[in-house]
């Protein structure tokens, strides 16, 4: 709230202030109580091009537009100095005033030709446009991303540069509004600085778009339970490692921790919670399997909705335990590589650094599309048989409750799972302590009620509550790299709210091993 009011206390300030700059200017006096039109004034007496009143809509951009104007305020008065300039910037409450009501005429911007810039003040006005051009570009257009895991391969690659529309669900206008330029929520050069301030922020707001998120999307999302995370540990879901460990010793910063470093397994204290707002959590993309209204169930790995088995993704994988027919030696890996496209991500979490490598007769668990499974199945030089793997109700997987929605009374897997329905803005559905669990995080969190339970009785923002109206869309998200996936089947629905844009296009990528694939660049997302 006090940010609110020293930005409201500003434009008061401005706005009884800018009639007497327009009168010293020669312009009309009432034209500074018109909104909008005042601001066409007031960048024409200081020099400045019209359309830049289009810089002065864009929220974060908006407020460096203003102080931009402050500073000229200072210049078109005589005060050309860079203490007026610094004062202008930081106390515009009282500087504001003080400089337009003084007796300093008005002169005008600095002509042109008697600007004597140095080299610095250049390269800062070229650097400070190209950072608001490049703001309101990747802001409400297209921003560029990588993909860093192989949750979704074979589709999307790991090494894969893409852009993602933002107008394809409509620009989300930002609500954490003031962070430094380029970064998503952590300064450069650091592991868990803020790049952001959270003290001043905006409510969730989205410009129209082409459309929503349609099942077969790939879908770029804010990670629903990144709001907290972990300060050394931000690799992993903080309510998993609570489940597994208990809060105490999660919030403990002093708590150690076996984690992955690089290529090796390190022990390491906690460090401290880190507390994200919607837009700076952890970024994520996964293809949409099913939309708000939709029934959705996984079967054996498969998913079906409203009882319809999905449209299989061409390049998307299963897992297959399997073992070695050979020694894995390089000779092998390049073989494996050329022949099948199967490379060192695709088995898992098998180490093959600092000499580790597997010998004949030795399990493993391979990550293969269709056509890798048919064509290894008519001549397969490297494994014995394959058998695809299918978890079924109940497995855990060496967590705790890991599979959403993380409560006993439920023992889906990650391969079957449901029937479960996606909310819808404006449904309704009847709340019990028994499916409770599957709505609690909505409510609680993503909707932003004060839900609690007391004895066999659900009470909602005070009041007792056997049903509930949904007031936003959610999504169901998975990766087409089916057992190597942190998906929705682990963490639940995806809020509209959470979603950045749809992946379109991959305009560069690397190969791990191999180097650049060239035949990928510029392709569509499929």
């Amino acid at each position: 709230m006090l940010p609110y009011l020293f930005l409201y206390a500003y434009f008061a300030v401005l706005m009884a202030s800018l009639w007497k700059l327009f009168q010293k200017a020669g312009k009309p006096a009432w034209a500074g109580f018109v909104p909008g039109y005042n601001i066409l004034v007031w960048l024409k007496i200081t020099g400045k091009p019209w359309w830049w009143i289009v810089l002065f809509i864009v929220p974060g951009v908006n407020l460096l537009m203003f102080i931009i104007m402050n500073v000229n305020i200072s210049i078109v008065l005589g005060r050309r100095n860079y203490k007026e300039y610094v004062l202008m910037t930081f106390l515009p409450w009282w500087k504001v005033p003080e400089t337009i009501f003084s007796k300093d005429a008005y002169i005008g911007p600095i002509p042109p030709e008697k600007r004597k810039r140095n080299l610095f003040e250049q390269w800062g006005d070229a650097i400070l446009f190209a950072v608001i051009v490049a703001t309101v570009f990747r802001t409400y257009t297209f921003e560029a991303f990588t993909i860093p895991t192989p949750s979704m391969e074979k589709s999307l690659l790991v090494g894969d540069y893409l852009f993602v529309s933002k107008l394809s669900y409509g620009p989300r206008l930002p609500m954490t509004p003031l962070t430094f330029p380029f970064t998503h929520h952590t300064m450069p050069l650091t592991t868990s600085t803020p790049s952001f301030v959270d003290w001043f922020s905006q409510p969730y707001r989205r410009l129209p778009g082409l459309g929503t998120p349609e099942r077969g999307d790939a879908v770029v999302f804010n990670f629903p339970e990144g709001d907290t995370v972990v300060a050394n540990v931000q690799n992993q879901s903080y309510y998993q490692m609570v489940r597994d460990m208990g809060r105490k010793k999660v919030s403990d910063p002093n708590t150690r921790i076996m984690n992955r470093v690089g290529d090796d397994i390190v022990s390491v204290p906690m460090g401290g919670l880190l507390v994200r707002p919607i837009d700076k959590r952890e970024n994520y993309i996964k293809r949409c399997v099913a939309v708000a209204g939709d029934t959705l169930e996984v079967r054996s790995g498969f998913v079906y909705v409203d009882g319809v088995k999905e449209t299989w993704p061409e390049q998307a994988q299963f897992s297959y335990n399997t073992a070695f027919k050979v020694n894995y030696g390089e000779r092998t890996q390049a073989m494996m590589k050329e022949r099948d496209d199967i490379g060192i991500g695709d088995m898992g979490s098998y180490s093959l650094q600092n000499g580790q490598r597997p010998v004949a007769g030795e399990p493993v668990n391979v990550a293969l599309t269709n056509a890798q499974v048919q064509a290894l199945e008519a001549n397969n030089p490297y494994f014995t048989q394959l058998e695809r793997q299918d978890n079924p109700r109940g497995t855990e997987r060496g967590s705790k409750l890991p599979i959403f929605p993380n409560d006993k009374r439920y023992d889906w897997s990650e391969d079957n799972f449901g029937p479960l329905w996606i909310p819808k803005q404006g449904a309704t559905v009847q709340l019990s302590l028994e499916n409770l669990p599957i709505y609690r995080r909505i409510i609680d969190v993503y909707e932003g009620h004060d839900l609690v339970v007391k004895g066999d009785q659900i009470i909602i923002d005070g009041q007792p509550a056997n049903s509930y109206t949904f007031s936003q869309d959610y999504y169901w998200l998975m990766g087409d790299n089916r057992h190597r996936s942190q998906d929705s089947r682990f963490w639940g629905f995806v809020p509209f709210d959470h979603v950045v844009g749809k992946a379109v296009l991959v305009w560069f990528t690397k190969d791990p091993e191999t180097g650049i694939r060239w035949k990928r660049m510029f392709s569509g997302v499929k």
